[in-house]
């Protein structure tokens, strides 16, 4: 692999998806003006996969970030992976030219990299130590499809998402161990350990520190044993259930994977 994609995954229709990337969607609390400045910052940290969507409402000013980006010459438009997404209300097929391109208006870009089905029929799948999704992953693996993970770091304790009641994956001894060992922070451990499996991996936050410290997660490596150590964390416990769903044919979380 040339230098250039270092720190990518090569998708299986021949282009290159950086292996971390920077989550964008933050609860309605957080006004969508600050979705702006943190792209920019993600962006002058060194992250050059952006991941959004049609309903997290902030593609304007996702889209504002990157070009203003471009245009002070940090980036080029083909440096930059930027994922969206297709929202339930565009599932028909007559529909889902119009709602990429109601992203592309907000956006004010050409072209998305990476163009997914949203909720509830197919999605990235919830992964991190506590739901380390070892049999799915081996599954893409065979396909030879790339896994993305969302809820890396565990989740935002969004009410009515969350239960409220989950154990903090942050918290975790093992993790806080293994971080003192690395000295490195337990989210950084916590990424890293999915890099290495080589899962894409995306990363939210709109702390101009963290955003900068997560780009750590490329600078080290975990030793096998310590990996296995991570494994044996998993105790298949989702963050995100959407009960909501449960009764709809397509709910995704009715498969063993």
């Amino acid at each position: 692999m040339d230098l250039k994609h270092k720190h990518s995954v090569k998708l299986n229709y021949g282009h290159y998806m950086p292996i971390l990337g920077f989550g964008t969607y933050a609860p309605k609390v957080v006004p969508t003006s600050q979705a702006e400045e943190a792209t920019k910052l993600a962006i002058d940290a060194g992250f050059r996969h952006i991941d959004s969507a049609y309903t997290c409402n902030n593609e304007e000013e996702i889209g504002r970030a990157i070009r203003s980006k471009i245009a002070d010459g940090t980036v080029k438009r083909e440096d930059i992976f930027y994922t969206s997404k297709l929202w339930m209300t565009f599932l028909q097929p007559e529909l889902v030219q119009s709602g990429l391109e109601k992203s592309l208006k907000k956006l004010q870009l050409d072209y998305v990299d990476l163009y997914l089905i949203h909720w509830p029929i197919a999605l990235k799948v919830e992964c991190h130590p506590y739901l380390n999704q070892s049999k799915l992953l081996e599954f893409c693996k065979l396909k030879d499809i790339v896994l993305v993970a969302y809820s890396a770091l565990g989740s935002q304790r969004i009410v009515g998402i969350v239960d409220q009641n989950s154990p903090v994956l942050l918290d975790d001894p093992v993790l806080c161990a293994l971080a003192k060992k690395y000295k490195r922070t337990p989210a950084l451990i916590a990424l890293r350990y999915q890099i290495q499996r080589g899962v894409v991996v995306l990363a939210k936050s709109y702390n101009e520190k963290r955003i900068k410290e997560n780009m750590q997660a490329l600078e080290f490596q975990l030793t096998s044993e310590d990996m296995k150590t991570i494994d044996d964390l998993n105790r298949n416990l989702r963050y995100t259930t959407l009960d909501i769903f449960s009764d709809n044919p397509n709910y995704p979380f009715s498969e063993e994977y």
